[in-house]
């Protein structure tokens, strides 16, 4: 019993010197390290060490050992719950001008641009090829028949969403400019900014982009679009953080 008791205050004038992880392991070695490392005054000497302030007013509820436990390190990414929208919920109005000129005009279902393009056109380059094996999500629609751009001319995209759960619409893209049509990269990127409900008064900063993807031609002059693709890769990486996304969009 005399020797236990001699130990345990060896135990207690080293506790404080550890840090919080240290503490932690010592309290799964015994039953005597997990009474000794419990008391509140070792907690209290590591939460001086990293938030001095603490010991000034001390916390109302949470014990040291606890605010240690909870605080110290980063929370781990919490699973998204399921979104309360679903792309058969969604209709998709997609028009695109050049020079005031409308050159393409299509309503496409949600489904329809989540399952993508099942049949790819053999007049495609690597690079798009490449585009669309990235597993990075896309939303993507096949143009068919395919439709051409004249390279330098001023080309502008509208996009508009409907949801049939709400009867309500949104705008996703306003006339948003295509500023650089690149042949060599076999894209055209234009892109707006989202606006987003009033109950998500600090969500801003979020951007919607389409893509026009364009077929492997030989003309330095036309450009010839086979797809539209929309992403959110500001913020949104799978189809459920798309669907949140748009769920929080400014419907009306």
């Amino acid at each position: 019993m005399t020797r236990d008791r001699s130990f345990g205050e060896v135990l207690k004038a080293v506790f404080p010197f550890l840090d919080g992880d240290d503490l932690t392991s010592c309290m799964v070695v015994s039953r005597q390290w997990r009474d000794i490392a419990k008391d509140e005054y070792f907690w209290k000497c590591i939460c001086a060490k990293r938030w001095p302030s603490i010991c000034k007013r001390p916390p109302p509820t949470l014990s040291y050992h606890k605010l240690y436990q909870t605080f110290s390190k980063p929370a781990p990414p919490q699973p998204l719950l399921p979104p309360q929208i679903s792309f058969e919920d969604l209709e998709f109005y997609i028009d695109l001008w050049s020079e005031q000129q409308l050159i393409f005009s299509e309503a496409i279902s949600g489904p329809n641009l989540r399952n993508g393009i099942k049949n790819r056109p053999r007049d495609i380059s690597e690079i798009i090829t490449a585009h669309l094996d990235d597993p990075d999500y896309k939303m993507i629609m096949q143009v068919e028949p395919s439709f051409t751009i004249p390279l330098g001319h001023h080309i502008t995209v509208s996009v508009l969403a409907a949801r049939r759960d709400t009867n309500k619409m949104a705008c996703i893209l306003n006339r948003a400019v295509f500023d650089y049509i690149d042949s060599n990269a076999y894209r055209a990127l234009a892109y707006d900014y989202l606006n987003f409900s009033p109950a998500h008064p600090f969500i801003s900063g979020i951007r919607a982009w389409v893509s026009l993807l364009f077929l492997d031609v030989n003309n330095d002059n036309i450009m010839d679009v086979f797809g539209i693709e929309i992403d959110f890769c500001d913020a949104a990486s799978s189809e459920d953080e798309v669907l949140w996304l748009l769920d929080m969009l400014d419907w009306k």
